[in-house]
Parts: structure tokens; sequence; C-alpha cells
């Protein structure tokens, strides 16, 4: 099910990326630090009282169009930012009285019938704010929230309403049993057309020009007797080369296709090999915890010998070093080589990321592995596996609990992970292996 978004919106220069650091990377939320994995900050997972939700950053947009009125382009980024958004928080400067710009987006945020929360920040002295936040009420949305986001002040209050008026059912009705695919890439890698060729009909509009598809595209179908939903995303590019504003947006479009996906294709284009934002791409769909193919488009354009696929397979498994997990398969959108065998690969590895292991066959293992390879000590004290066992599926998470969690060195895990793929294969899943303290005497 895909999480509601939370868009911050608001003139540029009154603390919407300070806000929006303080709330996904301070107070809530859950960061897992890989090597090797980039997140892009304009789109963040957090959560509050029990409520996930994805937070937008409108901070990072910059406006280069020449001789465009900023009242133009301010209320085209509120709108944007409003569509895709299920709550809305609105900052303004509290050190300042309220501008035609925030009047602008104010009047198109009352439109949007979305609910929308004011933020005033920058309040240095909260006693005193009630009066200072007066002129705030011209703007039509209500009482202002006080907050300071550079010191955290006041942010429960603000995160509280929030979460009061996040949709209780923000997702598809979708049969549980569809299986979502999203293809994602950079512009012009073959999105649509790979699209098109699995669907076996023109849905989608295919362009060579980057950047053609704008939005998120669900369309389902049914193969073999088992049904699918295909989402067709726009491309992704690196923030510096968008120009366009709705362009920008689609970046957020196809992040939030991954979250309410079961199945990513990872598209690249065999005449670039990897680049820079297909490691960013593919990091955040591996820390969704999304079951993985990687799909090397254009391979019809590749010239090639008997070694050809071996040497581009290394490249993909040394640059993309934390999709060791994830099958690769080379195909061409365009004549429609190997396409067929993708349902394949993807009805094999959303299996395998919701394969359930018992809890007696991990611990009878656990044994053993650590019999193979003893745990490291240190300043003579050695770790001590106590329990094991299996928490959720999709992707398959495991705890281990143990007598000192500082001693579990990152090699020691990646140890043990490797000893679960061997045993259980999990091919095209990410695993997660959370490490808890156990006290020995109870055991």
């Amino acid at each position: 099910m895909s999480k509601p978004v939370v868009a911050i919106v608001g003139r540029p220069n009154v603390g919407k990326s300070t806000l929006f650091n303080r709330i996904a990377g301070g107070l809530v939320a859950i960061v897992e630090n890989k090597p090797g994995v980039t997140r892009d900050r304009l789109y963040r997972d957090a959560e509050w009282l029990g409520r996930k939700f994805a937070l937008i950053d409108t901070g990072g947009i910059e406006f280069k169009a020449e001789g465009t009125p900023i009242a133009s382009q301010m209320r085209k980024q509120a709108e944007i930012a409003v569509e895709e958004a299920d709550v809305v928080i609105f900052v303004v400067d509290a050190q300042l009285a309220p501008t035609p710009d925030d009047d602008l987006i104010a009047r198109t945020l009352r439109r949007s019938g979305k609910p929308v929360l004011l933020a005033a920040n920058k309040v240095e002295d909260f006693e005193k704010a009630e009066g200072q936040l007066y002129d705030f009420l011209a703007l039509g949305l209500g009482e202002a929230i006080p907050i300071s986001a550079v010191h955290g002040m006041n942010m429960g209050d603000l995160l509280d309403m929030v979460v009061s008026n996040l949709p209780e059912n923000a997702g598809e009705d979708y049969d549980p049993d569809v299986i979502r695919i999203s293809v994602i890439g950079r512009p012009n890698v073959g999105k649509s057309s790979l699209v098109n060729n699995m669907l076996g009909r023109e849905r989608v509009i295919v362009s060579n020009i980057p950047g053609t598809t704008r939005d998120a595209i669900d369309t389902p179908f049914e193969y073999e007797g088992k049904h699918y939903i295909l989402i067709d995303t726009a491309g992704m590019r690196r923030k510096g080369r968008i120009e366009e504003l709705t362009e920008q947006y689609s970046v957020v479009r196809s992040l939030h296709a991954v979250d309410r996906s079961d199945v990513i294709l990872m598209l690249l284009d065999a005449t670039e090999g990897v680049t820079e934002q297909d490691k960013k791409i593919a990091g955040y769909a591996h820390d969704a915890g999304k079951a993985i193919v990687i799909v090397v488009n254009k391979w019809d354009l590749v010239e090639k010998d008997d070694k050809t696929i071996n040497k581009f397979e290394k490249t993909i498994r040394e640059e993309l070093g934390f999709l060791q997990y994830a099958p690769t398969m080379f195909i061409s959108a365009k004549t429609g080589q190997r396409v067929h065998k993708i349902l394949e690969l993807v009805d094999f590895v959303t299996e395998q990321n919701s394969t359930r292991v018992t809890t007696a066959t991990l611990n009878t293992l656990v044994r053993e592995w650590l019999h193979l390879n003893p745990p490291p000590t240190d300043k003579g004290r050695r770790l001590k596996v106590l329990y094991l066992t299996q928490a959720s599926v999709k992707p398959p998470t495991f705890v281990f609990f143990v007598n000192d969690p500082e001693l579990m060195h990152f090699s020691y895990k990646r140890y043990l992970e490797n000893q679960m793929r061997k045993h259980f294969g999990f091919e095209g899943t990410p695993i997660r292996i959370i490490i808890r303290q156990k006290d020995e005497e109870k055991e």
C-alpha cells in the first residue's frame, strides 16, 4: 500500500528545507546507513506516532525560466506539490508580515481542498508567539502553528496535527495477490518502450525526447492466469539538469511509485553503462526493501563477442555493489529480445521477497554458521548469538538476539547474511538484519 504524502511548501528562505531535515533526519526518519546507497533528498520517509508517510521538500526547486513572473512560478510550485500531497505544510517566516507571495500560495492552497497546516517558522519567543502571528490569520488558513525548525521547538505539536489529518487508507484497492511492477530508471533508457512491449499494445506515449512521460501510469494486465499492475514512471535526472518544474516533480512521482510496488525493474542503458544517477535510483529501491530485477536495455545496439555479457555483468556488480543479490537480464525493448522472460523473473523474485523460514530451522543453522566462523572478540569479550527469528517478509527481516550489539561487526553481519542467502536463496530481494540485546541469564 502506498504511504500518504506530506508536502512542505512556501516561498524561498522561510526554512522549508530545515523543517524537512528536522522531520526526516532528526526526529522521525528511520535511516539505514549502507555503503554505496545514496538517497534523493527531495523525498524521504518519515514516521510519527506509528504513522508512516512520505515527505516532499520543495526547497530545492530553482526557477530558471527568464521573464516568468515570480507569482506564476510560485503558483505552479504550490499546485504541483498539492496535487501529490494528502497533507500540506505551508511554511511562513514568523519574523516577517505576510508577503504577497504568501498570499498567492495561500489562495492556491485554499482552492485545493486539501488539509493545510500553516507553520510559522523562526519563532524565538514562544510566550509572545500568539501576538506575533496574528497577521497570518489574513491568509485564511486558520491559526499558525509556531515552530523553530532550527531548534526543533514545537515539532511534536506540528506532527500531531499532520498525522491527525492523514487519510486512514492511502492506497489502491487492488487485490493483494496482484503483483505491482514499477519500471524505473533515467530518462530515455526505454522505460515506455519496455512497458508497451510487455503489454503488447501502445498504451504509453513513446518518444526519444527525455522526460516525455510525466506521471506514473498504472496499467492492469493478465498473463498466464496471473494478475499484474505495470507502473511506467517518469525518468529521473540529476537535479542540476532539471529545468522544468513539472519534470522535477516527476521525480517525486517516480519515487512514490517505488513505494507502492512489489517488484522493481531497474532499467539500464547498455550503450551508456552504469551512471551515478542509476546508483541513486537503484539505491532508493534497495532502501525501500523491494524485490529488484536489473534490466539492461538496448542490448541490440552493443557490439558483442563471447565475453561481452560477462564484462557488463562484472561492471554492474562493481558499480551497484549493494545489489549483488539482484538478477540481471539483457534485453531490447525495441525488438522484443528476451522481453517475454521478464515476467518469469518477476514471479521468481516476488516469491523470494515473500519467503519465510521457521524459527527452528534458523536456529539450527545459525549454530552451524557460528561453528564454521566463530564470532569476533573485542577487548576480551566475544559476541554471542543467543537466538534468531524472522520478523517479517517483503523484505525478509531477521532479528538476531545477542549479548552485546556493539560486538556485532559489520563484516560478521555480512557473513551471516551471506550464509542465509547460501541456504535460502533470497535472490532478487534485500535482507534486513536487526541486532538486539538479550539478557543471557534469562535464556
